[in-house]
């Protein structure tokens, strides 16, 4: 199947990086349906050198999904490069359940996953993450045939496969200091609303929501304000995502909530002067990917 269905959204690339030196590189990636985005930072100095944006076509199938990111890769100067420090994987689905350490049992990660998804074990792999500032499990489910793919792309690495809602949740705990205790997180992603809060300093909630039109996203921050008995006059809602000040989605939040603000990027990066183009607040998942261990 010969594709091009996808195209590169955004590119930033520091004049630091090395193709030398890919052995002193982690290369990070998440994965959707309709977009993905990779990073690549050197292990050594902790310097992002590279963040790729791309949009993917709408599929029907994962076969057709692995076709393009295959042939996205074959075209790609760095991705299929067999030498990196490590690779990890973000996967951006809706297969998740967050358990509480203490009830997790890894024989049971297909019943954790029924309750909250739909999963087929013929056709989905299942996995889990222990959260590091969270007292939490991440059991989620990678479709198989993109496990293997991804596998088969680097053999001879050990790939660290997790969840988009990891990535978010360990960012927002990573930066829970630097925000008023009563605080709800947001993330705007493309067709999907993130919400996390936290309580006491740990994690109280994560959801994601599927938006299918504009008016959704405040009737999901409502229910999700009314669920957690926070004020719409007093907590502090905090930005990440595909949204900026002048954006419908930014002035209709502000409509109805007193305290929006944007939220920092990560500062376990250094970032060159090329990454000014790009606003603090976009790609949180991302960056996030680092801290997922």
């Amino acid at each position: 199947m010969k594709t091009k269905e996808y195209k590169l959204l955004k590119k930033i690339k520091d004049k630091d990086l090395d193709v030398e030196l890919l052995h002193h590189y982690n290369l990070h990636i998440l994965s959707g349906n309709r977009d993905i985005q990779c990073t690549v930072s050197d292990a050594k100095t902790g310097k992002c050198l590279l963040l790729e944006d791309y949009a993917i076509s709408k599929v029907k199938t994962y076969q057709e999904l692995v076709a393009i990111l295959d042939d996205l890769f074959d075209n790609h100067e760095l991705l299929k490069a067999g030498f990196w420090k490590s690779v990890k994987v973000g996967i951006k689905n809706n297969k998740f359940a967050l358990v509480p350490s203490k009830l997790f049992d890894k024989a049971s990660l297909f019943d954790y996953l029924k309750l909250n998804c739909k999963v087929n074990p013929q056709t989905d792999e299942m996995l889990y993450y222990k959260h590091l500032k969270s007292d939490a499990v991440n059991c989620f489910a990678v479709n198989k045939q993109l496990h293997r793919w991804f596998k088969s792309i680097y053999p001879k690495i050990e790939i660290g496969f997790v969840h988009q809602s990891s990535t978010l949740i360990e960012g927002v705990l990573a930066q829970i200091e630097h925000y008023p205790a009563d605080s709800i997180f947001l993330f705007v992603d493309r067709f999907k609303l993130h919400v996390i809060s936290s309580r006491n300093k740990k994690l109280e909630y994560y959801n994601q929501f599927s938006i299918k039109k504009f008016e959704d996203y405040i009737k999901y921050i409502m229910l999700v304000f009314n669920g957690l008995k926070r004020s719409q006059q007093t907590t502090n809602v905090v930005l990440w995502g595909y949204i900026g000040k002048k954006s419908t989605h930014y002035h209709e939040f502000i409509k109805y909530i007193k305290h929006v603000s944007f939220g920092e990027r990560p500062k376990f990066y250094s970032y060159g002067f090329v990454f000014d183009e790009l606003q603090d607040h976009y790609f949180f998942d991302t960056y996030n990917l680092h801290l997922c261990e």
